[in-house]
């Protein structure tokens, strides 16, 4: 496909962004089917992800992880269907941005754009992090900072080389994982059977005196960013092969095989260890696994957790890449950041920009982060839902009882359930999510030279 720039530039004036792509676009290579899809979507998640705010949610909820985990599934099938259906129309890189582009214009679509970058700026942090905090743990002469460093280096260097070679090596991330949640399902249900007295409902009822829905939804908002690898599939559409097609079954494939894995982890954790407080919380998950299967074990789930982490780095760095290339196309960014690296046919600039935010996992904490992930990726649920809207019920007349039901009623329902938890996120993270967006109202407006002139965007077109 070729992309062409639209704008209503005045005569005698330059557009904004490229006036010519020059096939900025061209060569990616469509290597991509289901089952490669659902991984990439499955280690963007990371199948243990549910151990990353595991202390961080159990003590907010009360003990109820498990209801919250409920409750956030049951939003992100709706979502997940939206996203299914804007692929089939729009088979393309950008993700929100694109949708959003396509159905409302430019300008809602930079502004879509803008706040799916702030969770995926952001995740590729939050695993860095997260494998300085477990690296330490189990090697305190070595400062986080040392694991966290040479983690962002590797990323990148894999980033640069493509996406083949992440996709094999998601491979080998996936089954350390799997192998991992098989041991710990089983030690876990075999020291559960050995108390001889199991409250099965805790879970979901929680420590005693938890009282109030508040506090899950509260949860429950924070543990959106656990299922963005439904939306990363989505960037992958210019590398998948038959994207109208491969694209909503990966996606809700993968939204439903890794809820039940996060629910079911959920469950058997809080069985091990029915407590709602921690010794440390963001390293919580090793007192439930050291309940569960002691020190060989913990030692262990160390290790499939840092490889589950370096993959969620990989996937997600090679996603926000691509929405901040299909940015750059489109003269919203400058004109280098939509260019493709001519022996290695990714998006270098993107991938080394990625990679200079991440620094910041050095001066943030795990629940800040974690709460403006979620922040972005709320919002841009948001806009995906009422895309569908937007696209098949009015512009294409998709009406008529079926109409109704699967362009109006699910997308709406999904509309109103991700405001529902968006509204659930604790005041700093709203405020700093509106803060972001304000910075992005403002670079819209220098683009647009005060709104008066259309933003940029891309014209894209299947080959």
């Amino acid at each position: 496909m070729t992309p062409t720039f639209e704008t209503d530039t005045p005569a005698g004036e330059k557009p904004v962004g490229p006036a010519s792509t020059e096939s900025a676009n061209q060569g990616w290579r469509r290597v991509l089917g289901v089952p490669s899809l659902v991984l990439l979507g499955l280690v963007y998640m990371v199948p243990l992800t549910i151990f990353s705010t595991y202390g961080i949610v159990v003590e907010l909820t009360g003990g109820r992880l498990s209801a919250a985990y409920a409750v956030t599934l049951v939003v992100m099938l709706f979502t997940a269907r939206s996203y299914g259906r804007m692929s089939q129309a729009f088979p393309f890189g950008g993700s929100a941005y694109t949708y959003a582009t396509r159905s409302f214009g430019p300008g809602l679509g930079f502004m879509a754009g803008w706040s799916l970058l702030l969770d995926y700026l952001l995740l590729p942090m939050i695993n860095y992090l997260l494998i300085g905090i477990y690296m330490e743990a189990a090697f305190p002469a070595i400062p986080a900072s040392v694991f966290m460093i040479v983690s962002i280096l590797a990323v990148t260097v894999l980033n640069i080389l493509g996406i083949t070679a992440i996709a094999k090596a998601n491979f080998v991330v996936v089954g350390l994982q799997a192998l991992f949640i098989v041991l710990f399902v089983a030690l876990g249900l075999s020291s559960i059977t050995g108390t001889g007295n199991v409250d099965l409902l805790a879970p979901f009822t929680g420590a005693e005196g938890a009282e109030g829905l508040s506090p899950v939804f509260a949860g429950s908002a924070i543990l959106c960013l656990s299922y963005l690898g439904f939306d990363a599939v989505s960037t992958f559409a210019e590398e998948t092969k038959d994207p109208k097609r491969n694209l909503p079954r990966a996606i809700m494939i993968t939204t439903i095989l890794a809820g039940m894995i996060f629910l079911g982890l959920a469950y058997i954790s809080h069985l091990v260890l029915p407590v709602s407080t921690f010794n440390d919380v963001n390293s919580a998950a090793i007192e439930v696994i050291g309940a569960a299967g002691g020190e060989l074990l913990v030692a262990f789930f160390t290790a499939a957790y840092i490889a589950g982490s370096l993959g969620s780095a990989l996937t997600s760095q090679a996603s926000v890449s691509r929405i901040i290339h299909s940015m750059g196309r489109s003269g919203v960014f400058p004109a280098a950041l939509g260019r493709l690296h001519e022996r290695f046919r990714t998006p270098v600039l993107p991938i080394l920009l990625t990679s200079a935010v991440s620094l910041l996992a050095f001066v943030l904490d795990l629940l800040t982060i974690s709460s403006l992930i979620s922040f972005g990726a709320l919002v841009a649920f948001s806009v995906v839902n009422l895309a569908v809207i937007k696209h098949y019920y009015f512009d294409q007349k998709a009406r008529g009882t079926r109409g109704v039901i699967h362009n109006l009623v699910l997308p709406g329902i999904g509309f109103v359930l991700t405001i529902w938890l968006w509204t659930s996120l604790s005041g700093l993270s709203i405020g700093f999510g509106l803060a972001w967006a304000a910075v992005g109202l403002v670079w819209l407006a220098y683009l647009t030279r005060g709104f008066r002139r259309p933003a940029p965007q891309l014209d894209l077109k299947e080959a």
